[in-house]
């Protein structure tokens, strides 16, 4: 299972997870983390949060690697992929997400009822997500659905409930992740629509798409101010959301006038939720 091109079976792995983009999401989730904890969580939920969390998308993205093999080695930008070429075999990939489903419920069960009998509905969303292109344009937005999952998964492993403001959150995310998946999606447009898959962009088209990001990024930031609100956070929490709405707008500007290329906006989603967490952590640990 070694990299054709000379890399070691840790970073061929490592591609295969694609761990380079864990981090992505992470900072929103560490600050949710620390929003449910209502300060810093303990060790025990913090360590079986942290496992849940990656055992979730490894079996989600192993499996949208089991199901897109075929659609793979038809595109020239993931026809290089290790179960496309045969350097992991796809008894592997299925293997790997059925440890991992395992390992998730039972970091679940760990936590609390209620986690464990919301954790199947999650597996379902992390694995249907790779059949949806298949049949509806709206797959970009089911994809942030997945997203979603994170506020109300970690809020409900905390406190074994899930408080009616968390639901702001998932909505706001939600709105987030459909737009962030936009903007990736973008970049496949032609792949897509010569493989016969379906999504937003290219339901939509290119210019309409770019025209409802701004939209998606306005109301993810404004139901996450609602939900701030809500829980009574302090003003570093909106001077976060506040800078996350100029770098959102000045990436929104640049993608519509073709000056920024989604690559680049794509590693911006990175700066984008670190700021949230810096945002919660202001508020959480900043004396008042």
């Amino acid at each position: 299972m070694t990299d054709p091109g000379g890399a070691g079976p840790a970073r061929e792995f490592g591609r295969y997870l694609e761990i380079q983009n864990l981090g992505l999401n992470l900072p929103f989730a560490l600050a949710f983390l620390l929003l449910a904890a209502g300060g810093i969580p303990g060790l025990r939920p913090t360590l079986l949060v942290v496992v849940a969390f990656v055992a979730a998308r490894n079996a989600g993205h192993s499996f949208n690697r089991w199901a897109d093999r075929e659609y793979d080695r038809a595109n020239p930008r993931t026809r290089s992929r290790a179960l496309v070429t045969g350097r992991y075999p796809t008894a592997f990939a299925l293997g790997f997400v059925a440890a991992n489903a395992a390992i998730l419920l039972a970091a679940a069960a760990l936590l609390n009822p209620l986690a464990l009998a919301l954790a199947p509905v999650a597996l379902l969303l992390l694995l249907g997500y790779s059949y949806t292109k298949r049949f509806t344009a709206l797959t970009t937005p089911f994809l942030g659905l997945v997203e979603a999952i994170a506020p109300a998964a970690i809020f409900v492993a905390l406190r074994g409930s899930l408080p009616p403001a968390v639901l702001l959150a998932v909505a706001g995310i939600l709105a987030w992740g459909t737009a962030f998946e936009t903007i990736h999606s973008l970049g496949d447009l032609e792949s897509d629509r010569s493989l016969g898959l379906r999504s937003l962009p290219l339901r939509l088209g290119r210019a309409a798409s770019l025209r409802l990001l701004p939209a998606l990024h306005a109301a993810a930031l404004l139901l996450l101010a609602l939900f701030g609100l809500l829980l009574g956070l302090r003003s570093p929490y909106f001077i976060g959301l506040a800078a996350m709405a100029a770098l959102v707008a000045d990436t929104d500007w640049r993608l519509a006038g073709g000056t920024l290329e989604g690559r680049a906006a794509f590693r911006r989603h990175f700066v984008l939720s670190a700021l949230f967490l810096a945002g919660v952590m202001a508020t959480l640990f900043l004396p008042g």
